[in-house]
């Protein structure tokens, strides 16, 4: 691409975008001259990306060197408990660039700022006014605990070889499919307070490990003075959040999961940043224009909604510092990707605000679009990978922009996978809005399947925005009040909650199994957490009782919350033995309107759902590619899932041949063979194909039944470790796969 602007790859995935060629041209020279500068001026964008070994406070030899880029400043200093707070010995030096820069010499070989002690920025800017700011480049900062709302202070951190964490495990290898587990330290802990990421690494990484997750994503990571914010309004871009530990604390946690198994993402903010002044970057905007400043100027450099500043993305030293940002967590934490928060206010000067994105390109590539970011997101990405090849790194965009998933040599933005942020906004409306007659298999089917072919999507039922206060999680909406009452096992279950445990398998299963390339789950949905999260605010008394997680729950083995936990272990298992999410077969053979049932095949599985309120089916027929025999793999219906135990599990379902081999439309379903099956009311079961002369397929099918069986009631982090290889995979075949997005904002 960089030697050719003309020949741009997405063309030939995607002859719609063609018509945009000139907007795409100019993109992408855009991308390719920021990316020459900078290689002509800092040797490569790799080393451009290490700004925190020149800026903030570094060791160097024989002293401390510390930098900050403020152009506006007329004097600076820096202050501190090692100076008594008075900067006037240690006055700065500025450079044509606008870094303002000194050294402080060690004293008796000992550094002159000691390791944990507060630091702060001051600086003198046009009015004359002199101001104290913490260092933009900080790796930590905290507050007085003793203090009501005190302001944050700098930390200089800088342990000595005996304190500092060492990484003891390799990260582990990228997986196929991304199964994520979305968490926030902070709010893990069963008691009400805010939890440490030594216990949560202790504590909360085996769960997610028994549950068969391969990825945790931590939010809330980089450091936001108001904790309500969710970890959305930044303050300190590398420094570690100071309530849950300290950054040796935080390397601990994602050694721990990598010991596991698990890679780690980090949610990265840069699409805005908090309008703090006293402890935010904010703060060094003292009314200098754009490009002396972090921030646009006027409008554009303010977020409504959000409150909040949006950066620069043209100019030369945000880049430094945002890219800077990136290699900074994975270098020195060992995260092995992140997740990009507020992609679609980033590619667009609308910021995505009262916009309802229809699917029409012209609503992707316009004046509209703001290539300054769309270019920055290009270089990230081209960083990411190029620091570390096996990264993951996804997108939240709400828009569905064309190419936001493809690689940038093609053209594309450069992101692995894009969260598929209409499905949850389904789910709820139905819930909501429709009674359960009402609801239509082909409006779900197409709800699930809408997402561009070739561009990767991780789907989800619910994230943390579905279970913030004010919201209502699916188990919440499909159960009520009667969580607080009707979960025992030592009473009969009500239809309501016999309803909710059937209905909230069903739906994060089918989400998972049709939705996208990759599954996601926040923190206690998976048992169908009854509490909203409600951080300590004003308005609930500053209480922490709705911003923890009721663990106990789920471990009291006479509650119902074990069923749904144990079924999210199974689905979570069914995909790390057969790999279905990350096979590209994908076909719907049936969206059954009059009997509420769902068929389709993904990789060699065959899904069969049935929502229907009332109806059980004995003998239904259903599709499939391949013919043979098939066996129950996984059943929402097993009585180790809080079912009733209707479908035999031993039971072997022969195929017969579907009209004219090679006429599709003589078969049955478009599917050249069927099946007939058991399908229960408000039941989902898989089915695999058994190989007769295969005896790794029998050890197969018996490692799948042990490992149902394994969920009962134990609820032990074993998993079935003498299971065999699943069997292999038929060649990818393009399924239902619509290209148009009609995706809409997500307040």
């Amino acid at each position: 691409m960089e030697e050719d602007v003309e020949n741009i790859g997405l063309f030939s995935l995607d002859p719609g975008l063609e018509a945009y060629k000139d907007h795409f041209r100019y993109r992408i020279k855009r991308y390719v001259d920021q990316k020459k500068l900078i290689e002509e001026n800092e040797t490569s964008l790799e080393e451009f990306a290490q700004g925190y070994l020149k800026f903030g406070f570094n060791r160097e030899e024989g002293g401390i060197v510390y930098r900050e880029w403020v152009p506006a400043a007329q004097e600076a200093e820096v202050i501190g408990d090692f100076n008594g707070w008075n900067g006037c010995g240690h006055k700065m030096q500025k450079n044509q660039f606008g870094v303002w820069s000194i050294r402080i010499p060690d004293i008796n070989g000992n550094p002159a700022i000691p390791h944990n002690s507060r630091v702060k920025f001051r600086f003198k800017h046009s009015n004359g006014v002199w101001v104290d700011r913490i260092p933009a480049w900080i790796k930590y900062a905290t507050q007085d605990p003793t203090r009501f709302a005190a302001p944050y202070d700098g930390v200089y951190w800088d342990p000595p070889p005996s304190e500092r964490y060492q990484f003891k495990h390799p990260r582990p290898p990228k997986p196929k499919a991304p199964r994520i587990y979305e968490a926030h330290v902070g709010m893990s802990s069963l008691e009400p307070r805010v939890n440490t990421y030594r216990e949560f690494a202790d504590d909360v990484l085996p769960r997610v490990r028994a549950n068969n997750y391969n990825t945790v994503q931590l939010m809330a990571v980089m450091e936001h003075s108001y904790y309500g914010s969710f970890g959305y309004h930044v303050t300190n871009f590398f420094a570690v959040s100071s309530r849950s530990g300290t950054p040796e604390d935080l390397k601990y946690l994602i050694d721990k999961a990598h010991s596991l198994g698990l890679q780690v993402l980090m949610d990265v903010v840069h699409s805005h940043a908090s309008n703090n002044i006293t402890d935010g970057l904010n703060g060094f905007d003292v009314g200098q224009s754009s490009q002396d400043s972090y921030f646009h100027t006027g409008d554009r450099g303010y977020h409504k909604l959000w409150d909040s500043r949006i950066f620069n993305y043209a100019n030369w030293e945000v880049l430094r510092f945002l890219l800077s940002n990136l290699r900074w967590w994975l270098d020195e934490f060992k995260f092995d990707g992140f997740r990009f928060d507020g992609v679609t206010s980033m590619l667009y000067h609308h910021h995505g605000i009262n916009m309802a994105f229809t699917g029409n390109y012209n609503e992707y590539f316009s004046e509209a679009t703001d290539v300054d970011a769309v270019v920055y997101l290009m270089l990230a990405n081209n960083l990411i990978h190029s620091i570390l090849p096996d990264a993951t790194v996804i997108a939240e965009d709400v828009s569905g922009m064309p190419g936001l998933g493809r690689p940038v040599p093609e053209g594309g933005i450069g992101f692995d996978y894009r969260l598929a942020m209409a499905i949850p906004d389904k789910w709820i409306d139905y819930l909501k809005n429709k009674k359960d007659e009402e609801w239509s298999m082909n409006e779900i089917t197409w709800s699930l399947t809408n997402r561009r072919y070739t561009e990767k999507c991780v789907a989800y039922a619910e994230s943390h925005d579905q279970a913030i206060v004010g919201d209502k999680t699916i188990a919440f909406l499909l159960m009520d009040k009667e969580m607080y009452s009707g979960m025992s096992c030592l009473t009969e279950a009500s239809p309501v909650i016999e309803r909710g445990i059937a209905l909230h398998k069903m739906i994060h299963f089918l989400t998972m199994a049709l939705g996208g390339e990759g599954y996601l789950n926040f923190m206690g949905n998976e048992f169908g957490h009854p509490d909203w999260i409600d951080f300590p605010r004003q308005g609930n008394g500053w209480s922490y009782d709705k911003c923890r997680r009721q663990w106990d729950l789920v471990d009291t083995d006479h509650l119902r919350f074990k069923f749904l936990n144990a079924f999210n272990k199974a689905m979570n298992l069914l995909d790390e033995k057969f790999e279905f999410l990350a096979s590209a077969k994908q076909v719907v053979s049936c969206m059954d309107e009059d009997n509420k049932v769902i068929v389709f095949e993904r990789g060699d599985l065959v899904f069969v759902f049935n929502f229907h309120s009332e109806n059980t089916y004995e003998g239904y027929k259903v599709g499939c590619d391949l013919p043979g025999k098939y066996r129950v793999a996984l059943d929402s219906d097993a009585w180790e899932f809080g079912g009733h135990g209707r479908v035999g599990h031993d039971v072997d379902h022969f195929t017969t041949p579907e009209g004219v081999p090679g006429v599709p439309e003589t078969n049955f379903n478009n599917r050249p063979n069927s099946f007939k099956v058991l399908s229960p009311l408000r039941t989902c079961v898989v089915y695999y194909r058994v190989e007769e002369d295969s005896q790794e397929s029998k050890n197969e099918a018996g490692a799948v039944k042990e490992a149902q069986q394994n969920n009962s009631s134990s609820h032990e982090e074993s998993r079935s470790a003498d299971a065999d290889e699943p069997i292999q995979m038929l060649v990818p075949e393009i399924g239902v796969v619509e290209d148009d997005n009609d995706d809409e904002p997500d307040e």
